[in-house]
Parts: structure tokens; C-alpha cells; sequence
């Protein structure tokens, strides 16, 4: 079949959702279907920008290219599920979270006018078109998919995919935490740098970029956690998967996340994961003291967690193997057969 994966983009960014969709098209061709990836730039500020770039998906016109049919679309991410065509397959990673659960919030993006309060009302509508012409519609996690029914009452499929390709394995322990997340507030690394400052025994690795890596540096200054906090930035997959090997644990905890990569490379890697009772998607594998730690969202537990999990290797090591045979169910050829049937 004619695949085209449909994706935003921001300019410059690079995270879980081009991760994913760059080895969606790489996995689809490997099974021999002509797949390619089809993105648009996304800003969705100031104001009524973010109906004007949804209404760029809308006007593309995907039912063929160079005159051979496309068979099916899979959009991923508002506003790409915006697009129309006779196959469109949803595979929502999330929707714009700032009209719904984010509303009202420092995370948020419509103030209280009436203007904004309709802007928002607008961007709920036009989710419900645009959804309401899928053929199928799935979920990356079971959080994602109640944000969806809750806010919808569209029923999505649950979907997880694998994380990135990285040569995975296990090592001893080297005792330190590793943070491969975005470095972007909502991920919520300062309170594992907070953790450090009240432990003097935790160490941190931070293996990622983003637009919050100023503050947490300047943080990790002002708390004096020079030497036991280091800031590696974007690493290559050699180094990101010899960190995954070599650390205690893994530490992932945003806000009420979608899906997460995250405990999937932990798990791969053999490595328990901490992670908080309000980090939504992780909790559908991250299980206390089965496959890591769940935690209150505090500094002083989220320390106390990672000192435990470097003192007890035994338990650590047990909590690492059951994740990784959660994460060994989860394959391509699993995810994409269940797409395309």
C-alpha cells in the first residue's frame, strides 16, 4: 500500500512524536509498503493562530501524489488528524491539551474573554469533525485514550508502539539516575534535581535538550549539585544506550504525560523506572515495586526512591526483568498489524 504518515513539526524540535513517526514510515517499508512522511511546520501562538495552521491540514490534498492513488493516511497529533481523505487512520499521540485538561492551568493558552473562551469551543469542534471522519482511531496509552473519550466521547483502540532503536542491553550498575527527557517544564526534571539537593548520595545524568535546559542548569548551580549532575545534552544512540545500561535507575515523571518512551527504553535496557501518582501515561507500565517505583510528585520521595533502588540492586535488577517483558509484548510487527487491518 501508498502510506503517507502525517506529522507537525516545530521547527528545530525533536521528540517523542518524531521519534515515533520517523519509525512508523521505516518500519512500514521495511514490510515492504511505499510509505513516506508528510509534515507541516506548526506555531499555534499568538490567539487564532492555531485554527489557521489546522486549517493548512485541511486544505492538503492527500488522495494521491504524482498521479498514483494514496491509500491510507495515518495522522498522528493535532491538527494532522485534520486532514481529509477516504482512509484516514488515526494514531493519536495527543490532542491540543491546552483546549481541554490544560485549560486554566500555567500550561494553558486561553485566557478568560469571550473571544478566547470561543477560540477554544472552535478548537474542540473542529476535533470532533475531524475525528468523526476516521475509519479507525487508536490511542498511543490508555491515557490518552480516556483524555479522548472524556472530552469527545469518541472510543479509541489502545496502541502502544516501541520505543527508538538503540542497541539495548543491560549492565552493572554504575549508581547513578539517568533523565532522557526533553528538557521541557512539563517533564518535570527539576524535581529530580531538588531530590539531589536534599540527598547527597544521588547522582544525575541528564542525556537531552530543550528549551529548559538554561533554567535547570542555573537551578543545579544555585543547589550546588556541580559533579553529581551533569548535563550530556542530545547524545548519539551508542551513548544513550551504554547510559541505560550503566545507571541505577530511570527517572520519568512529567505532567500527566501522553505515552512516554521513557520506561519502554528502561525496560529494554533491564532498569526499573521512578516515576510519580500523576504522570498519566508511564502508569500504564510502570507499576510499584513490579516494574519501578511510583512516588508522590516530591523532591524528598523521589530522592528517597532513587537511594533505595541503588542500595537494593537485587530488587532493582527484578524490577528491571519484569519491565522488560512488558516491553518485549510491545513490537512493530504487533502495532502495525493492527493498524493496517
Amino acid at each position: 500500500m501508498r502510506i503517507a504518515v502525517l506529522r507537525p513539526q516545530v521547527p528545530f524540535a525533536r521528540g517523542g512524536a518524531e521519534i515515533f513517526t520517523d519509525e512508523l514510515v521505516a518500519e512500514l517499508r521495511a514490510r515492504g509498503h511505499e510509505a513516506d512522511l508528510v509534515s507541516v511546520p506548526f506555531k499555534w501562538y499568538p490567539g487564532a493562530r492555531v485554527l489557521t495552521q489546522a486549517f493548512l491540514w485541511r486544505m492538503l490534498d492527500l488522495d494521491e501524489a504524482d498521479g498514483r492513488r494514496i491509500d491510507v493516511v495515518v495522522a498522528t497529533k493535532f491538527p494532522s488528524y485534520v486532514v481529509r481523505h477516504r482512509e484516514k487512520r488515526v494514531w493519536l499521540v495527543h490532542q491540543f491539551r491546552q483546549a481541554y485538561e490544560l485549560d486554566g492551568t500555567a500550561l494553558g493558552q486561553f485566557g478568560p474573554s469571550a473571544e478566547e473562551r470561543a477560540l477554544r469551543r472552535q478548537v474542540q469542534e473542529l476535533d470532533r469533525l475531524a475525528l468523526r471522519e476516521a475509519t479507525r482511531i487508536f490511542a498511543t496509552s490508555a491515557n490518552v485514550a480516556g483524555r479522548l473519550e472524556r472530552s469527545t466521547g469518541f472510543v479509541a483502540e489502545v496502541l502502544p508502539h516501541p520505543p527508538q532503536a538503540l542497541p539495548y542491553r543491560s549492565e552493572a550498575s554504575h549508581g547513578f539516575v539517568l533523565s532522557a527527557s526533553r528538557l521541557d517544564r512539563a517533564k518535570r526534571i527539576d524535581l529530580l534535581l531538588e531530590a539531589a539537593a536534599l540527598d547527597p548520595s544521588v547522582e544525575v545524568v541528564i542525556a537531552s535538550d530543550g528549551p529548559d535546559r538554561d533554567r535547570l542548569e542555573e537551578l543545579a548551580h544555585l543547589r550546588g549539585l556541580n559533579g553529581r549532575v551533569r548535563f550530556e545534552g542530545r547524545v548519539s544512540a551508542d551513548r544513550l544506550a551504554e547510559l541505560y545500561a550503566t545507571c541505577s535507575s530511570v527517572y520519568y515523571a512529567p505532567v500527566d504525560e501522553d505515552f512516554g518512551m521513557g520506561p519502554y527504553e528502561a525496560f529494554l535496557s533491564g532498569k526499573p523506572v521512578i516515576t510519580t501518582t500523576d504522570a498519566g501515561g508511564p502508569l500504564d507500565v510502570v507499576h510499584d515495586r513490579r516494574t519501578g517505583l511510583v512516588v508522590r510528585p516530591e523532591a524528598a520521595a523521589i530522592g528517597q526512591a532513587a537511594s533505595w533502588l541503588r542500595e537494593h540492586e537485587d530488587e532493582a535488577a527484578a524490577f528491571g526483568k519484569a519491565g522488560k517483558a512488558l516491553a518485549d509484548e510491545v513490537t512493530w510487527e504487533r502495532a502495525i498489524g493492527r493498524l493496517l487491518s
